[in-house]
């Protein structure tokens, strides 16, 4: 029981990575508060997960982010733990034909909201330490031909960076901030774009491994980095992509 006493907040918590991720984090003791905008999901996840809470929120809407961050003092008196994973992938294709509201939708969840829960928990976390994770891709880290989704990677490349600067702006307050960069990932948001065995092995070739990853994969990473485990860690970015960055 890694996290026994802990209270996490895990956003995009419904699906995928994060419903991976609070399952894992449960298992391990924390108390864990699941959000996302889908409602009905989120509660079936959260009857499914049966030991996590779900608080619907909008991460676009900086009311919806304080009313999670609010009500789950209310219930724990704390936050120890936040989880910046929720996030969109945009339809592919090229720069010259992004809308600019596609490009804001985009940078709205994957960065800005990041940036909305961050600052909702960080005074609270300052208060005595806590770990925040942020759930960014290789894609912040490379470009990769035929990737056109240039929203996304400039969305994810903003966090890697930003991990850093918080890590540094907030270790004197024993806060830890790291990220976790996921290659191809087998979830909801993926399944377009693994259609059939065809599809699927030309992603697989990517990966030095040989698979794509799993929700588990990058959750247990997830779980290292907010554990004990990685008491000296902070500033990380760790690539979670089957030795895909090597090539």
């Amino acid at each position: 029981m890694k996290l026994a006493g802990k209270i996490a907040i895990v956003t995009g918590g419904s699906r995928g990575i994060g419903k991976a991720t609070a399952a894992l984090l449960a298992k391990e003791g924390a108390d864990v508060v699941i959000t996302a905008k889908d409602q009905t999901q989120l509660e079936n996840t959260a009857k499914e997960l049966r030991k996590v809470i779900a608080i619907p929120g909008d991460i676009r809407k900086d009311v919806d982010v304080q009313y999670v961050v609010r009500k789950t003092l209310e219930k724990f008196g704390k936050v120890d733990i936040l989880v910046n994973n929720a996030g969109i992938f945009p339809k592919v294709k090229p720069l010259h034909e992004i809308s600019e509201s596609e490009w804001n939708e985009v940078i709205d969840v994957n960065l800005t909201g990041q940036f909305r829960f961050t600052k909702a928990v960080i005074p609270h976390m300052m208060k005595s330490g806590g770990c925040i994770v942020n759930v960014s891709s290789d894609a912040g880290l490379k470009s990769f031909a035929n990737f056109e989704a240039d929203a996304y990677s400039a969305s994810k490349a903003a966090l890697v960076l930003l991990t850093k600067a918080w890590a540094v702006e907030y270790a004197k307050y024993k806060i830890r901030v790291n990220c976790v960069c996921p290659g191809i990932v087998e979830t909801d948001m993926t399944k377009p774009y693994l259609r059939n065995e065809a599809e699927r092995s030309i992603a697989e070739a990517e990966y030095p491994i040989g698979r794509i990853g799993t929700p588990d994969d990058v959750a247990k990473a997830i779980l290292y980095l907010v554990s004990e485990d990685a008491s000296w860690v902070t500033g990380a970015v760790l690539p979670i992509d089957g030795g895909a960055l090597t090539k």
